[in-house]
């Protein structure tokens, strides 16, 4: 079954309740955001969860999709010069979750792409670099992808970044190596980050490709997101004009905003995978005979499945909370990390009761879960780690920071 668009001037019926949205957030979604949320869905349930095992067990992105993720504005939907219409924060969290309970790798590739690259456009670029590069990147006319990750600095590159960038006249050259870099293999446009060697400020540069010095080579033999293409980034005398860096970007604080603004996008990927492999459970349950009845029936079977789907009822709460705080223009880095970390933990702690409730069966793709439980420990790590969101909550507790 192919995706149907909704003509124009036509209205979509409102995305059906999901029976793990256990007490009803979805409510909360306008109208209009419940009917294109309908459109996603369906395009998901048809498109791309059907196939997802497969993408992932040959750990190739699914490229074909990227004409049908433009139709349905999920390349440019978080900001207002290219959305198809005025949305939340709220449903642009829906949205993620939605991505991620059909495919985590799916969702963790746009969210590379229209997250972290097009917010740090959005947050950092002059008007000509937004009006260059924001219309063609929300339209998946190119791909893009976000260099911050080096080989030797993961939780410390505000003070550990050894990429260099030495201006010479109008031009940057940029030195330097990064790691684990999602779609760096392919994109289009690679956002750097790097320090200046003049004032020892990070700063960030649009590296376009292919460029001279310039080299991604993909990572294998990886076992989690592996239908996400990860990179590792050699840059050597890589030259830059000025007109591609980034204006507003001074010092590691901006860096710092546009993690704030993704970090939240993250819990709600960790929910969509906690809710994927439930859904996959429930059905498995209900079909799966033992002792002449399916294993629903059994009490220890329906206390994990409660567990599960009380775990994915408070990550809804915390991602529903931490969006509307970023509606009201009043998030902090505390509000993201805290829900980074609370819906990631719950998230791993339900992959697993559900991959105990499939037996040895959790184990194989077929089954459901497997794909869930594997790409759970990225998602666990991306964005910050459990310990240093979790310190960064300690810090506003506190006002003492326990990390230099």
């Amino acid at each position: 079954m192919s995706l149907t668009l909704t003509p124009a001037g036509a209205e979509a019926a409102p995305a059906a309740p999901l029976a793990a949205d256990f007490y009803g957030f979805q409510a909360q979604l306008s109208p209009t955001e419940q009917q294109h949320l309908a459109r996603i869905r369906e395009f998901l349930d048809t498109e791309v969860a059907p196939f997802a095992d497969d993408f992932w067990d040959r750990a190739e992105s699914p490229k074909h999709l990227w004409p049908r993720f433009a139709e349905l504005g999920l390349f440019g939907h978080a900001f207002a010069e290219t959305a198809q219409f005025e949305n939340s924060n709220v449903y642009r969290g829906w949205v993620a979750m939605e991505i991620s309970r059909a495919d985590p790798s799916t969702a963790t590739f746009l969210g590379v792409h229209s997250g972290l690259a097009m917010t740090s456009i959005d947050v950092g670029g002059s008007p000509e670099q937004k009006a260059e590069w924001m219309p063609r990147l929300a339209r998946g006319e190119l791909v893009a992808a976000f260099g911050l990750t080096e080989p030797g600095h993961g939780s410390d590159t505000a003070k550990g970044l050894e990429t260099t960038a030495e201006r010479r006249g109008d031009e940057w050259v940029l030195n330097g190596a990064k790691r684990w870099i999602g779609n760096g293999a392919f994109a289009d446009l690679v956002v750097i980050w790097a320090r200046d060697v003049a004032d020892d400020q990070v700063k960030g540069f649009l590296v376009r490709t292919p460029a001279t010095g310039f080299t991604g080579t993909k990572i294998k033999r990886k076992q989690s997101l592996r239908a996400v293409e990860n990179a590792d980034i050699v840059l050597e005398h890589v030259v830059v004009p000025e007109s591609d860096r980034l204006p507003a970007i001074r010092s590691f604080r901006d860096v710092a905003i546009v993690l704030r603004l993704t970090r939240g996008d993250v819990a709600w990927q960790a929910l969509g995978v906690a809710v994927g492999a439930y859904e996959a459970t429930v059905r498995y349950a209900t079909s799966r005979l033992q002792f002449g009845k399916p294993i629903a029936g059994f009490q220890l079977v329906q206390q994990k499945l409660a567990i599960a789907l009380s775990n994915i009822t408070a990550s809804f709460a915390m991602c529903m909370r931490v969006s509307q705080l970023q509606d009201e223009g009043v998030q902090g880095d505390h509000h993201s990390a805290m829900a980074k970390a609370f819906v990631t933990v719950r998230m791993r702690e339900t992959v697993a009761l559900c991959r105990e409730v499939m037996g040895g069966n959790g184990i194989q793709l077929d089954h459901g879960v497997a794909r869930y439980f594997a790409d759970a420990e990225a998602i666990y790590t991306v964005e910050g780690t459990y310990d240093m969101n979790n310190l960064i909550v300690g810090r506003a507790i506190t006002g003492i920071a326990a990390f230099v």
